[in-house]
């Protein structure tokens, strides 16, 4: 077994790094202008472009939850998500700490606490409660997760892959913002608490735990529904790199 390539691991950071300057950017600096639904198509059009600009590096999984679901569907190894892991999470942190960066040049923007994180209780619109909140991420992350799986298999649609990812990763949004402001991504939810501190730390371990959870039931249930053989590593790699 090769070692994992670096242009991959280098892709993950800064697909992680962008993802969370823009997308949670986009809430934290623009959330007033653009509301919930614009929040949601910025997640879901920086993932799109993302797909097809670090799709042939590194797959562009840009997400622990997603990686945990390729390695749990046995389309990669174990020391590829762990670099990847580590890719995304230091990404997360990064891109957080540029949108802190940015939000202390607007004055009285508050940051303590906030800054594009999630949360229940009196932290949610719609004071949902850790159950429900819980509940929420594992559905939401299950379908991200099993999209992305089903449109990169080696008998989906070549070509197409990104576009089904970005649509999903809108609809998420869409009905997660208002339950918990939308997780589905431990490195995302990672980076910006971090910097808020607060409630948004003491709350982050659901948000690192529940998309786990989806990432691994969407594997799953995407071993029942996509069987395929065993690949060798470097031809998994392949078939997966191709969004």
């Amino acid at each position: 077994m090769g070692g994992t390539d670096r242009r991959a691991v280098i892709g993950e950071f800064l697909g992680t790094l962008l993802l969370v300057l823009l997308a949670v950017g986009a809430a934290v600096l623009a959330g007033v202008a653009i509301g919930p639904v614009g929040i949601a198509f910025a997640f879901g059009f920086v993932l799109l472009a993302l797909a097809y600009a670090l799709g042939p590096i590194s797959g562009c999984h840009v997400n622990p939850a997603v990686t945990l679901g390729f390695l749990l569907a046995r389309r990669i190894d174990g020391r590829t998500a762990v670099s990847y892991w580590v890719a995304q999470l230091l990404g997360g942190i990064a891109g957080a700490g540029l949108v802190l960066l940015l939000a202390k040049q607007i004055p009285g923007l508050e940051t303590h606490g906030k800054l594009g994180t999630n949360g229940w209780g009196e932290r949610s619109q719609m004071h949902i409660n850790a159950g429900g909140a819980f509940l929420t991420e594992v559905v939401l992350t299950f379908l991200l997760v099993y999209v992305v799986l089903a449109v990169t298999h080696r008998l989906a649609a070549v070509g197409f892959d990104g576009l089904p990812i970005g649509l999903a990763l809108v609809v998420v949004h869409l009905v997660g913002i208002p339950l918990t402001g939308t997780s589905v991504n431990p490195a995302r939810s990672l980076g910006p608490a971090l910097f808020a501190g607060g409630d948004a730390l003491s709350q982050l371990w659901l948000f690192l735990l529940a998309p786990l959870v989806g990432g691994a039931l969407a594997a799953g249930v995407h071993l029942l529904t996509h069987p395929q053989p065993n690949l060798p590593v470097a031809e998994a790699l392949a078939t997966d790199a191709r969004v």
